[in-house]
């Protein structure tokens, strides 16, 4: 059986979506077999930034509807066929699609891979409830702006409401000159603030908001800033040795020693 896994935010624009496609790449990569399911319904953009929105023909109502099967509706990723991809709803008619109707669906999905990643909505709209009723771990994304920690820790109060058995953090676009002219709040504190597990940072970085908006993510090539970032949180998901990046090592190395 196959894990399923939540990627949530609580404040929308932190790099959510970018975050879910590079832990599912990096995965892919070594071998896993890995679903990104969209379920930002209505407002699907994975396709988007995987380069795939001419691809994606089909999505869960399709398969649900009987106009498809689930393996016309999963695509792949280009140039990783471990990754593959799945709409919930590609459509406005995102009213038609109920809870039940995953049910079978996602069952189905864990015996065909290792990983299913949910790609919910930022804060507490339909897809983010619906992945609830599935989902027992979930990844936290948030920058380290004050707001977005505020919104983050509203979220990780919410799973653990729901009793959600395992609830991680990453923190996105991690920028030391923000840090060090006191833009940001800090490291430390940010973690102090949402007290849950970290398994890693993302560098801020210009190539991967480029190679988003033409398709192409930075995490796709080798030895990249973004690459080297999520092998490391990819490790620490895993429960390995993690391989620092190497910017930064000094900060990266207290969290994951200490």
């Amino acid at each position: 059986m196959g894990r399923c896994i939540g990627i949530t935010s609580g404040k929308g624009g932190v790099g959510k979506s970018s975050i879910c496609i590079g832990i599912g790449f990096a995965l892919a990569k070594r071998g896993y077999k890995v679903c990104l399911f969209d379920m930002d319904l209505g407002l699907k953009n994975l396709d988007v930034m995987m380069g795939l929105e001419n691809r994606m023909f089909y999505d869960v109502l399709d398969i649900v509807e009987g106009k498809c099967t689930l393996n016309q509706a999963l695509v792949n990723a280009k140039n990783q066929n471990n990754l593959k991809l799945l709409c919930a709803c590609k459509s406005i008619h995102v009213h038609k699609l109920k809870k039940e109707m995953l049910k079978s669906i996602i069952e189905e999905l864990t015996q065909m891979f290792d990983f299913v990643f949910f790609d919910t909505p930022a804060g507490i709209e339909a897809g983010f409830s619906y992945t609830l009723s599935y989902v027992d771990h979930f990844i936290v994304v948030s920058t380290l702006d004050l707001t977005s920690l505020q919104d983050a820790d509203r979220i990780i109060g919410i799973l653990m409401r729901e009793n959600i058995s395992k609830i991680q953090c990453i923190i996105n676009r991690y920028n030391p000159k923000y840090l060090d002219k006191g833009i940001s709040i800090q490291f430390t504190k940010a973690l102090e603030y949402l007290c849950v597990e970290c398994i890693g940072i993302v560098y801020d970085d210009e190539q991967i908001i480029r190679g988003y908006n033409i398709g192409s993510p930075s995490v796709y090539h080798d030895n990249s800033k973004a690459s080297i970032c999520f092998e490391s949180i990819v490790n620490a998901f895993l429960g390995e040795e993690v391989i620092l990046p190497k910017i930064h090592k000094s900060i990266l190395k207290r969290l994951f020693t200490s």
